[in-house]
């Protein structure tokens, strides 16, 4: 399951996907520019998408496997 979590205050969330109710697994997307950006997608169904990673404390938060 992708646990994200803030570097500066320790908040920490589980990512599930709503529609399955399936744990998200970790990824990056490649952007049109080179540069990386961390996501999640549901491993069960390629239609219900990826999301960025959350923020905290006005930064993304960092994605451990949990």
């Amino acid at each position: 399951m992708a646990t994200y979590s803030c570097p500066s205050c320790g908040m920490a969330v589980n990512a599930t996907c709503a529609k399955c109710n399936v744990p998200l697994v970790n990824g990056t997307l490649t952007k049109d520019d080179g540069s990386e950006v961390q996501v999640s997608w549901c491993p069960s169904d390629d239609s219900c998408g990826k999301i960025k990673s959350p923020m905290c404390c006005g930064a993304d938060m960092a994605c451990s496997l949990g």
